[in-house]
C-alpha cells in the first residue's frame, strides 16, 4: 500500500512489500525469489517512482519485473507486467469494451500529475471496475467466454536472439535467447506499455474482439472476387426465421434471396449489389449478430474457383455419326466357353 512520505517531494512514491501480478508472470515455481528496489522506476504511466520486484519465473524464461505503479495496477485491475486483467487475463481493450468503459488517462503531460496524485483516493474509495452497474449480464457472459482460465506460461520465454536473425550468433546450444523464427503478421512487439494500459490499438484485443465477432483472423474481409454478394451465417437455430434474418439485413440493402437451412444450421443472405454486402459485413464485424439470445457467426461466401468460373459447354452428338459397339473378337488365347471344344467335355 502507498505511504506518504515525509518529504513533500515524495508525497505518493510507492513503497510496496510484494507486488501486484497474475500467476502467469508469477510463473509455476512456487518458491520465486525475488529482488526488491524502493522507488527503482518510474512508473510508466503516472510517471511516479514506485517499488520494481525483478524475478525469474521459470528455467529457459528470461527474467521479468514490474512496469507500473501498484495505484494504477488498482484503478484498472490489472497486472503490474503484462498489464492485463487479473480476474479474466484479457488486455483491457477488451474488457472496457464488454463493459462499455472508456480510458479517462491524460494522452499527455498536461495535468497528468493532478491526475496521479486522484488515483488514489479513487482506489481507498473502493470504486472498482467491476461495479454492480457496469458488469451486465451480456458483458459477464462476454467475458466468460473470452476468459483465459489457465495461465499460459509460453508467455515467459527467452527474447528472441537479434545476432541469430542476423545469422551471427555463435554460442550455438548455450546461447540464454530463444533461436527462432518470428511469426509472419506478429503485431505484438509494435504495442507499448500505455496503449496497453489504455486500451488503444491494441492488437491481441484486436484478434480477440474480431474472434468474438464471428471471425477469425480477419473472414469478413471482403474477397478480391466483385461477383460474391452473399453472406454465409452458421448457429442458425429453429427459433431464427427468415423473416428474423430479414429484419436485421434489410437496412443495407435489397436483399435478393435467404435461403434457410435448419438441419446444417446455416443461412446464405443474398444481396443485390457488392456494396449492400460489404456494409453488412462491416456493421457485423462491429457489433456482431446476435438473434433471440443466439450469437451467430458470419463470413463472406466462397468465391468461385477460377477455372470453374465459366462452365464449358458440353460438346453436341450427332445421332447419325454413332457406331453400334463391335463384336468381340474370337481371335486369339481368349474363347467363349461354346467355342472352345475341351470346354464342353470332348477330347
Amino acid at each position: 500500500m502507498s505511504l506518504t512520505k515525509a518529504d513533500a517531494n515524495k508525497q505518493g512514491w510507492e513503497d510496496s512489500e510484494f507486488p501486484i501480478v497474475c500467476e502467469t508472470c508469477l510463473g509455476e515455481n512456487p518458491y520465486v525469489r525475488m529482488t526488491k528496489q524502493p522507488f527503482g522506476k518510474e512508473c510508466k504511466i503516472c510517471q511516479r517512482p514506485y517499488t520494481v520486484f525483478r524475478w525469474l519465473p521459470g528455467t529457459n524464461m528470461r527474467y521479468k519485473k514490474t512496469e507500473i505503479c501498484q495505484t494504477c495496477a488498482k484503478v484498472k485491475n490489472v497486472c503490474q507486467t503484462c498489464v492485463l486483467d487479473l480476474q479474466y487475463g484479457l488486455p483491457v481493450e477488451v474488457r472496457d469494451k464488454a463493459l462499455n468503459l472508456k480510458s479517462q488517462a491524460p494522452s499527455t503531460d498536461i495535468n497528468r500529475q493532478y491526475f496521479a496524485q486522484n488515483l488514489a483516493n479513487k482506489v481507498e474509495e473502493g470504486s472498482g471496475i467491476y461495479d454492480a452497474g457496469k458488469l451486465t449480464p451480456e458483458s459477464r457472459d462476454m467475458l466468460s467466454k473470452l476468459a483465459r482460465t489457465e495461465p499460459y506460461y509460453q508467455r515467459n520465454r527467452a527474447h528472441l536472439c537479434s545476432f541469430f536473425l542476423k545469422g551471427e550468433c555463435k554460442r550455438g546450444d548455450g546461447c540464454p535467447y530463444r533461436h527462432a523464427l518470428p511469426n509472419e503478421g506478429d503485431n505484438s512487439i509494435k504495442q507499448n506499455i500505455k496503449d496497453r494500459y489504455n486500451g488503444n490499438n491494441d492488437p491481441v484485443a484486436i484478434k480477440m474482439l474480431n474472434r468474438a465477432r464471428g471471425g477469425t483472423g480477419g473472414s469478413l474481409t471482403a474477397p478480391t472476387d466483385k461477383s460474391v454478394t452473399t453472406l454465409f451465417v452458421t448457429g442458425v437455430v429453429p427459433e431464427i426465421t427468415q423473416e428474423d434474418l430479414k429484419g436485421f439485413f434489410y437496412v443495407f440493402g435489397d436483399i435478393k434471396s435467404i435461403i434457410v437451412a435448419h438441419k446444417t444450421k446455416c443461412a446464405f443472405i443474398n444481396f443485390t449489389t457488392r456494396t449492400s454486402a460489404e456494409l453488412a459485413a462491416e456493421k457485423v464485424a462491429e457489433i456482431g449478430l446476435n438473434l433471440k439470445g443466439q450469437t451467430l457467426k458470419v463470413v463472406w461466401a466462397r468465391p468461385k474457383p477460377q477455372g470453374q468460373a465459366k462452365s464449358e459447354a458440353k460438346p453436341t452428338v450427332d445421332l447419325n455419326t454413332i457406331q453400334p459397339p463391335a463384336p468381340p473378337s474370337i481371335s486369339g488365347k481368349e474363347k467363349y466357353p461354346s467355342q472352345n471344344p475341351s470346354a464342353q467335355g470332348s477330347t
